[in-house]
């Protein structure tokens, strides 16, 4: 059962959490923004426009049908990096419902789109139908990806990561592909590479690292991916390297991705 899971906490204290991430110390109406709302049921009531709501409504929440105990244990399971399957037998729902709601979370992470700058190494990966080109500023944890819609990237493709991502006069290091040959002419930058046939590694071996650590994580939390998923998996990946205090705990996820919609 949920309840043997010491992590999370009574449906009073959940609901206590959410009102004080939501609506500060004083609760008011999601709807006209009145602090005249009273308690009605297991519902609120605004005196002004009359309309009923509770915690959830004005949130991409305002639809969800699990229990508030049943959300916190797979939003545990989720920022705790639990696989799907032992999520599955730990918060006792199917693998869909786990599948669904762990990518409702990843939907609702905050977008991050990092500059790098100083020491850069960018490599690029290739999967079904899908290219990734992602770049990690050294000693940081500062990642930058895109995804390419088909399985091999060009000059040019390379080239606009480069603009879109890369402070001028970064040191960037990369490997011996074609597609970054005179790249220091289209963007300003200092370029390095090594030569992998010829044994050549110590400039791009955290850049190989981190697809390392992106295929581990995907194989153990989700077990398999599609080219449907995988830029859902990916930008998720990068979250979570480049700002793992999201993830403590649910509070902490939630502190950074729910807020009230705003409504007429």
């Amino acid at each position: 059962m949920i309840a043997l899971l010491k992590q999370i906490p009574s449906e009073t204290k959940i609901k206590k959490e959410l009102r004080k991430v939501l609506f500060g110390k004083n609760m008011f109406c999601p709807f006209c923004h009145s602090r005249k709302v009273y308690k009605s049921e297991n519902r609120y009531r605004c005196r002004n426009c009359r309309k009923p709501f509770d915690l959830l409504s004005a949130t991409w929440l305002s639809n969800m049908k699990l229990s508030l105990r049943t959300f916190w244990a797979l939003l545990w399971c989720w920022t705790q990096q639990v696989p799907v399957l032992q999520s599955s037998k730990s918060c006792h729902v199917s693998e869909p419902t786990v599948y669904h709601w762990f990518r409702e979370f990843r939907l609702h992470l905050p977008q991050f789109e990092p500059i790098l700058h100083g020491k850069i190494q960018m490599d690029e990966a290739y999967f079904k139908k899908i290219s990734l080109v992602l770049a990690k500023q050294i000693g940081s944890k500062k990642l930058a990806h895109k995804i390419i819609f088909k399985n091999s990237v060009n000059k040019t493709e390379a080239a606009q990561f480069l603009f879109q991502y890369i402070q001028p006069k970064s040191q960037l290091h990369t490997d011996g592909s074609s597609i970054y040959e005179n790249i220091n002419q289209w963007w300003q930058v200092k370029h390095k590479k090594d030569i992998h046939k010829r044994w050549e590694f110590s400039l791009t071996s955290e850049i190989e690292g981190m697809f390392g650590n992106l295929r581990t994580f995907i194989r153990r939390m989700y077990h398999h991916t599609t080219p449907e998923y995988l830029p859902e998996y990916v930008s998720e990946f990068c979250v979570r390297f480049s700002s793992p205090e999201i993830f403590i705990s649910p509070l902490t996820y939630l502190k950074n991705s729910i807020t009230l919609v705003p409504t007429c």
